[in-house]
Formats: structure tokens, C-alpha cells, sequence
């Protein structure tokens, strides 16, 4: 099983311990590492600034919103991490929700997969460099020729030629038609609050995208790094207690009670009641009666908690339905190498 270490965005500071968490990631056998963004902190700087201690293992986004930059902004960013890292960038791209996107970076929502499409399009147009760029869609119109344009906006390529012209681009989707999307136009996909099994859901979501006429990938060569929590402890109940806080939140208040696409993860898992119930205590402020209200099997079935021994059990029964890597939170080096013992040395 492949490790993946995720470092996530910043709280109220930045973590003190991230650039040794990375270096022991490498030494440890992790073949990625990944950061991520909310509103705070950006997901490209702490890679950038840890990573330059890193020789080998993949540096990724997971994941950088499309409405914090422009498609062509952000190819920009990937072209420059792509070199800086000797080949070793990995573009991990999602929509975000509409609280985010339309609260704090000022754009409109609607129509997220076709966004995400356009997005994609033009970042592989930029990395490609065989023609100046344009686009005719909708959303990312390039040149631009709407309100306010004074009719002088020229087509270009990017000045830098890239080390790599198909940075690997994956996608954080939850929903079916997002992750049939994801399955047509990129190279992984990046699920949160994976459970082995709804497999059989996300196989049927996944065979559409790879069924599609122009599919880039197969089954074969297409990545699936979903973050979970890993733990090797003998003393699991602290780690549940822990884990359920994430969960309450998640499913309670990470999005409006009428549209938070994480709940509709856990609603497709069989917990429509749970969900409803944490929702309503979340949003009414009983936010510790929330948490209690999160069932163990939750946990169970989208972590893996316990010793050795049912760690590299539980981690064999994901990689068999088709989990390429674990992308995982540690909060210390010493958990770092227990998993790299556990799981990257594991026979």
C-alpha cells in the first residue's frame, strides 16, 4: 500500500512540526505528500517551502479551489512547482462549496462541473504550450470579450516552457456525475470519507467516466488516494472520540444544512438519519451532542484504528478495491515511521 502524507491547511498558525513531518515522510517510504487550502492559508507555498527538503517523494494539492485562482493562474503555479520540484508535482484540483465560493472569493457556484471541465481544459492547454491558449466556454472565456473589456486581450503561451506537458491532474469529487467526470478527464481521483464498502457505487461512477469516448485513463493506470485517518494504537477509544469531532463537523456544519455535499457522502453510506440528527444539533449549537451522535460505525468503516496487525488487515482490504494510496494525517514523525513500518515495508 502506498502512503500519502497530508499535511492540510493552517489553523489560527502555521503547524510548527510540518518540515520534519515531510523529511521523515520521505525516510519512511511515503511516495507523496499533500496540502491543502479552505480560506487561510494557500496550498502551494508550504509545499514549495517544505518539499525544497525533499528529493523523491510526489508533492501535491489536495486540494487547491478553482475559485481561488484563475485556470490560467493556477497552470501557472503548477509549471512553477513542477520545475522546483524536479518533476514531481501533482495538481489535485476541487470545487469547493458554494459558502466558500461565492462568501469568500466573490464568484458564482453554479455549474460546477462544467467549471471544473473548462478549468481542466485550459491548465492542460498552458502545460501542453503547442499554441497560444483560448477558450470559447462560458466560464473562463480566453480572450476575454465581456463587460468592461477594452477588445485588446491576446491569445499567448507561457513564457516558461514546462518540465513536464501532463502534470498529473486529479480531482476531489464526492458526487456520481463529478466522479464519472473525474474518471473521463483526469489522471486520479482524491475521495475524502471513502468506506471499502461503497466500492461497488463508486466502480459503477468510475467505469462511466473510463466508458467515455476520449477517456484519458483506465482502470489500469488511474490513481485513487483517499484520506483516512490511520492509527496504530492499542487504545482506539481516544482515537474515535478524536475522529468524530472531524465527523460532526463534516457532516453537520462543513456546508449549509441545504447543500453540503460531504453529508451526501455519509446519506449514500446508509446514515440519512445520523446525518439529519448531527445536522440539527450542529446548526442549533449542541455541537457536543453532535459529536455524540456520530455511531462508532462511522469511524470504523472510513478510518483504520487498532494494532499492527489490523491496520495492514483493513489497509489490504482497501488496496483490493482499488485504493492506490492512504493519504494520511500524523501528527508526529514517530507516527510517521509506525505507518512507513506498518504499510510501505509490509509484505
Amino acid at each position: 500500500m502506498q502512503l500519502g502524507l497530508q499535511l492540510g491547511y493552517w489553523a489560527a498558525q502555521p503547524p510548527e512540526n510540518a518540515g520534519e513531518l515531510v523529511v521523515a515522510a520521505e525516510e519512511a517510504g511515503f511516495t507523496s505528500v499533500f496540502a491543502a487550502e479552505s480560506w487561510g492559508s494557500d496550498a502551494f507555498s508550504p509545499l514549495a517551502w517544505w518539499g525544497s527538503r525533499t528529493s523523491r517523494i510526489r508533492l501535491g494539492t489536495s486540494v487547491a479551489q478553482l475559485s481561488a485562482r484563475t485556470p490560467a493562474a493556477c497552470a501557472m503555479h503548477a509549471l512553477t512547482m513542477d520545475h522546483l520540484s524536479g518533476g514531481r508535482f501533482v495538481l489535485g484540483l476541487g470545487v469547493s462549496g458554494p459558502q466558500v465560493v461565492e462568501g469568500w472569493y466573490g464568484e458564482p457556484f453554479a455549474k460546477p462541473l462544467a467549471r471544473t471541465r473548462e478549468y481542466v481544459s485550459i491548465i492542460r492547454q498552458v502545460l501542453a504550450r503547442e499554441r497560444p491558449v483560448t477558450n470559447d466556454g462560458p466560464h473562463y472565456p480566453l480572450p476575454y470579450r465581456g463587460e468592461g473589456s477594452v477588445g485588446l486581450g491576446k491569445p499567448l503561451k507561457p513564457i516558461t516552457h514546462p518540465l513536464r506537458a501532463d502534470i498529473p491532474i486529479w480531482l476531489g469529487a464526492e458526487g456520481p456525475r463529478n466522479v464519472a467526470m473525474t474518471a473521463e478527464i483526469a489522471d486520479g481521483w482524491l475521495p475524502i470519507f471513502y468506506s471499502p464498502r461503497s466500492a461497488p457505487m463508486y466502480d459503477e461512477w468510475l467505469d462511466e467516466g473510463f466508458a467515455r469516448p476520449g477517456a484519458r485513463r483506465s482502470r489500469a493506470d488511474f490513481e485513487i488516494s483517499a484520506t483516512c485517518n490511520v492509527v496504530i494504537t492499542d487504545d482506539p477509544a481516544p482515537e474515535y472520540a478524536r475522529i468524530k469531532q472531524s465527523l460532526a463537523l463534516y457532516a453537520g456544519g462543513m456546508g449549509a444544512p441545504e447543500m453540503n455535499f460531504h453529508a451526501d457522502v455519509f446519506r449514500r453510506m446508509g446514515y440519512a438519519e445520523v446525518v439529519d440528527d448531527i445536522t440539527r444539533l450542529f446548526t442549533s449549537g449542541r455541537k457536543a451532542e453532535a459529536v455524540a451522535a456520530v455511531p462508532d460505525e462511522l469511524v470504523e468503516e472510513t478510518a483504520i484504528i487498532g494494532s499492527v496487525e489490523h491496520v495492514r488487515a483493513t489497509a489490504r482490504r482497501w488496496e483490493a478495491v482499488g485504493v492506490t494510496s492512504l493519504v494520511v494525517t500524523c501528527g508526529d514523525a514517530a507516527r510517521v515511521k509506525a505507518l512507513g513500518d506498518a504499510l510501505v515495508s509490509d509484505e
